[in-house]
């Protein structure tokens, strides 16, 4: 069983991932596992035996990836900004947005797990990410001037739920960006295209070595 405490958690990270660089931000290094490292092959069964929930957090999602991507190459979307990124993973897109200027963000993910593993990823970048386990979608967004949220959508209630919990955010004035890789529950109603990138990923994770993959937002 893995040690219940942060240290714990980020030994058994440290233990089981690699740094190395995002195929789609090779400027940027997170702690993640490939089929070198030892949780790349754990059943789900093998998983929870260890106390582990699925590692969401060991692998650079393609819709993370294209988001990031894209707020690094437009900096002014986050620059000087508060901002909060949702379901936040590995940090990746968290991490990008420091990158880019932005004043503070908020990572947040209901696994614990990721609370080490960003804190991991945000030290090997060079900055500071705050971290928060609660549910954001219990009560509206936090104040905010920028919601980020990459691949959201796996399933049909998180999609709505999220989907409306944005569109509040941006009721009250932040700038919403969602990246995607045309995920079955993306509603693509109602929201613009900014970019669009053919991110590299793995048959291991997905259907193709390769995901179009694209970068909206509510407006």
């Amino acid at each position: 069983m893995i040690e219940a405490s942060l240290a714990g958690r980020r030994a058994f990270i440290l233990e089981n991932t690699r740094l190395q660089a995002p195929p789609h931000t090779p400027e940027l290094q997170l702690h993640l596992a490939d089929e070198i490292t030892p949780i790349w092959t754990l059943t789900e069964e093998a998983l929870a035996e260890i106390g582990l929930p699925p590692p969401f957090w060991a692998f650079a999602w393609a819709g993370g990836q294209a988001l990031a991507r894209y707020v690094l190459d437009h900096p002014e979307v986050v620059a000087g900004k508060r901002v909060i990124d949702f379901a936040s993973g590995s940090g990746l897109v968290a991490i990008a947005a420091m990158k880019a200027g932005a004043a503070s963000v908020l990572a947040a993910d209901i696994d614990v797990f990721c609370e080490a593993a960003i804190g991991l990823n945000a030290a090997a970048n060079g900055v500071e990410v705050a971290f928060t386990e609660v549910d954001l979608l219990d009560a509206p967004p936090p104040p905010a001037d920028v919601l980020l949220a990459g691949d959201i959508c796996y399933e049909r209630p998180m999609a709505e739920a999220v989907m409306a919990w944005l569109g509040l955010g941006r009721a009250a004035g932040a700038t919403v960006l969602v990246g995607d890789p045309g995920r079955t529950y993306f509603p693509k109603e109602g929201l613009v295209k900014l970019a669009e990138y053919q991110v590299p990923t793995t048959r291991e994770l997905e259907d193709m070595a390769v995901k179009r993959t694209s970068v909206w937002t509510l407006p």
